[in-house]
């Protein structure tokens, strides 16, 4: 694919597809004719260009407080990391990257207190093929790099932390730690010291998760067949392993107090081949939410899936989507009734509890800040052609009381919730494209960004 194909994904209800234009090619337009691209078109329709001239929106995120979020637009090929906050939510760019080189911006957050963005550029995140070549449809002389950078939220010069990928900021905003060349990095959050390796072990460490405080760091050590939970606690401190076997342990996730760890294990790899590209052969795949505490290193199930397909570990967006909520709940995303549906259950076990029921699917779904909700896409409403749409709804995590937050003719997607309780998500519709938007508690949405549209894009 060179630069000058153009990739859009739409968000369709059911569930996303996405559309291949490549410049330089034929366009049908409405009355049914081929025109090439750069021909005069006829009076009344559109060129290939102002069609694709709308910058998309991407990885959508928002700050545990105050009202900041953050974005990536990409505008004909190019991408920058866009960003706003209340009360007028007006879009600004924060970086300013002008080459269509086919560099990805993605793994955006923002740090605690609201002052500095990290990304990662570079990679290809979605690729189905080696993830070890990084991209170059520019066809540059020298190797692309997957690199951590940060910027300063009020604006300035981003800043390379280091190669690598997968950065968490830490509570205190005051280091980032990412994944780099199978080992777990740290780097001050402005770039003022090189970065380092933060710990050393055996197999390959990843998926790094700070602890609320900030003092410690839970990672998942892959050891091929199976895979153990982490602790890193300080230089002089051993590391400490949680209920170490042969199963793939993975998707830790800390309670609030920082005592204990939740995490999702499944049986560990081997056993009798699998058909290939049978979507729905070979045996189910059963996996448990387990917790673990932190300092004794003791642990149990709090509950397993059933051995059927239906019990099988989640595919949908997020997968397992484990969360440690508030009021000593877990949260979790599973197909039991035969839709992905979300679950919470007390942190000691029980039966789980369904919190959206009905015949839809559910996706993008995100912890309130305060953990005392969530939010999330879903194909669902009261009008027939809801099931072909997708909305925002939120739902607290311990009773089955799911509210549209954006009923309509619409498509929302991609939802998070700022420290301030706004809900910010990407909407489109059948004449607007894709742009980033925020609603504010009994307030109307509002688009963030609409002046970046083309004058002469085709609504």
């Amino acid at each position: 694919m060179t630069t000058s194909t153009r990739r859009r994904v739409f968000a369709s209800a059911r569930r996303p597809w996405r559309v291949v234009v490549t410049f330089g090619a034929s366009i049908a337009l409405a009355g049914g004719c081929a025109l090439p691209v750069g021909a005069q078109t006829p009076a009344g329709s559109f060129s290939l260009r102002q069609l694709m001239g709308y910058p998309y929106p991407s990885e959508l995120t928002a700050a545990a407080t105050g009202s900041a979020i953050a974005w990536v637009f990409d505008q004909r090929g190019v991408r920058n990391v866009w960003v706003a906050d209340g009360p007028s939510y007006s879009a600004r760019k924060l970086t300013d990257y002008r080459a269509d080189d086919g560099q990805e911006l993605t793994n955006v957050s923002i740090s605690r207190d609201g002052r500095t963005v990290v990304y990662v550029r570079g990679g290809d995140h979605d690729a189905n093929w080696n993830e070890d070549i990084p991209p170059n449809p520019a066809l540059m002389p020298t190797r692309q790099q997957v690199e951590v950078w940060s910027i300063p939220f009020a604006g300035g010069t981003p800043k390379l932390l280091s190669a690598g990928d997968e950065p968490v900021i830490s509570p205190r905003g005051d280091r980032v730690a990412f994944v780099h060349d199978g080992g777990i990095w740290t780097a001050p959050i402005d770039g003022a010291s090189p970065a380092k390796l933060l710990f050393f072990a055996r197999g390959k460490s990843g998926s790094p998760v700070w602890s609320p405080d900030g003092s410690r760091l839970a990672f998942v050590s892959d050891r091929g067949d199976h895979s153990f939970i982490g602790v890193w606690t300080g230089d002089s401190t051993p590391l400490r392993y949680l209920a170490a076997t042969t199963s793939r342990d993975f998707s830790p996730q800390w309670s609030p107090d920082g005592t204990r760890l939740a995490f999702v294990r499944v049986p560990g790899a081997g056993g009798a081949p699998h058909v290939p590209l049978a979507l729905f052969e070979g045996p189910p795949l059963p996996w448990a939410i387990w917790t673990a505490d932190v300092a004794t290193g003791r642990a149990h199930a709090v509950w397993r899936s059933p051995n059927t397909r239906l019990g099988s570990f989640p595919t949908t967006d997020g997968q397992a989507n484990l969360h440690w909520a508030s009021g000593g709940r877990l949260v979790f995303l599973s197909n039991l009734d035969g839709w992905p549906h979300l679950y919470s259950i007390a942190e000691e076990g029980g039966t789980p509890l369904l919190l959206t029921p009905g015949r839809f699917m559910v996706e993008f779904a995100r912890l309130s800040p305060d953990g005392a909700s969530l939010v999330y896409g879903a194909n669902t409403g009261p009008e027939a052609a809801d099931g072909d749409r997708r909305h925002v709804f939120r739902v607290p995590v311990d009773r089955a009381q799911p509210v549209a937050l954006t009923p309509g003719d619409g498509v929302e997607w991609l939802p998070s919730v700022t420290g301030d309780g706004t809900v910010a998500f990407i909407a489109a519709g059948a004449r607007t494209p894709p742009l980033p938007a925020v609603l504010k508690t009994g307030a109307t949405r509002q688009m963030v960004g609409a002046a970046e549209l083309p004058a002469d894009f085709p609504t």
